[in-house]
């Protein structure tokens, strides 16, 4: 497949394995951010290729897996009234709250629906008039635009029966947290590509230079992820902590300027939940005041619901990349993807999930 095969080329993926056995000279820890990255990872082998020297930890770059709990609880709290449609991307309908998950409710006789965009939940809540039309506004930079597209369109198109459940977050912040922790041990980062194609990737350049860590746009094909990690070696070895873009093909330093400013419009910078981690200061969105008024925590009133995460799962430590999956006494038994105790299991991008589908039997 043009665009796909040529970056999955084995003769070229062995080059770069080999350029990066000689270039390492002691131990280096690098967190692959993005849960895309650490599928790929897993699905192709790479962390075999790779010099024992070179461990590849896995990030927080999962939306659906930092999702807190309590933001579940609220999904389902205003998905199991009458008056509402929920909306949501598919792959948040597995992940458990406290009690249930959002396809429980649907099984109760709520009316939860999984939808590809959320222009189709404006589309619902244009034909059903007489009902709350509730969509899951989750994910990172690159799902942003597209949600403020929807809030956008709702206020022109004067839909009062349309809101969003707000738990968007921002990867920069994610980095500092992790980098600036007492037991961290990550020594380089491979940024996630997606989210650089949207907003550019200035905003790493501070957090290279403030932690002398190296940080590598990168992407999320073998090649891509290969040249990244030689990129970070060649840093680190080098003893030089700087931003480098790998993925230039899709990537800009500006990212996508239209959608920053629609971005910058909808939303306002706030403090966000991330499950597992914890309070991040300046790490997610919320509406701003023009838009203030489809904010489903207000509109139904479920803003002060506060929830603890489970003990049992360590999916917190996994995505500091202070564990591996596999180091949890509950990988593959009380918890699969059939019965998952946390996110990271559940979703398409969490690490857990990546482990148990195609690593499942093999070491770290």
């Amino acid at each position: 497949m043009k665009y796909v095969d040529e970056y999955r080329d084995p003769k070229a993926a062995q080059q770069y394995v080999k350029a990066i056995h000689n270039a390492v000279t002691r131990p280096w820890t690098i967190m692959e951010v993005c849960g895309g990255q650490t599928h790929a990872i897993a699905r192709f082998g790479i962390q075999d290729l790779l010099p024992d020297q070179v461990e590849l930890v896995h990030g927080p770059g999962c939306p659906v897996c930092v999702t807190p709990l309590e933001m579940i609880d609220k999904a389902l709290a205003i998905a199991a009234r009458q008056e509402v449609i929920f909306c949501s991307f598919g792959d948040m309908l597995r992940v458990p709250g406290s009690r249930c998950d959002l396809s429980n409710i649907r099984a109760q006789g709520g009316d939860v629906r999984a939808i590809y965009t959320p222009l189709d939940a404006l589309k619902i809540a244009e034909e059903y008039p007489d009902k709350q039309v509730v969509f899951f506004a989750v994910g990172f930079e690159t799902t942003a635009p597209a949600n403020a597209m929807a809030v956008h369109l709702a206020k022109i198109r004067g839909l009062d029966n349309f809101s969003v459940l707000v738990s968007h977050v921002l990867v920069p912040p994610a980095i500092e947290a992790i980098v600036s922790a007492p037991d961290n041990r990550v020594q380089g980062f491979l940024a996630a590509g997606h989210v650089c194609t949207v907003m550019g990737t200035q905003a790493y350049l501070p957090l290279a230079e403030k932690y002398g860590v190296p940080i590598v746009v990168t992407g999320f094909e073998p090649l891509d992820i290969l040249e990244g990690i030689y990129r970070c070696v060649r840093q680190l070895e080098d003893g030089r902590a700087e931003l480098e873009n790998q993925y230039h093909r899709a990537v800009r330093d500006d990212g996508n300027i239209t959608a920053r400013a629609l971005l910058a419009r909808v939303f306002r910078v706030v403090r966000r939940q991330w499950r597992g981690i914890g309070e991040i200061a300046d790490s997610g969105w919320g509406l701003t005041p023009e838009y203030a008024e489809f904010d489903a925590e207000k509109r139904f009133g479920i803003a002060d619901i506060v929830v603890a995460e489970p003990e049992q799962c360590i999916s917190g430590l996994v995505l500091r990349g202070l564990k591996k999956p596999i180091e949890c006494p509950a990988f593959g038994k009380q918890c699969t993807p059939e019965r998952p105790l946390g996110a990271t299991m559940v979703s398409g991008e969490g690490a857990c999930a990546a482990y148990y589908r195609y690593r499942r039997e093999g070491a770290a």
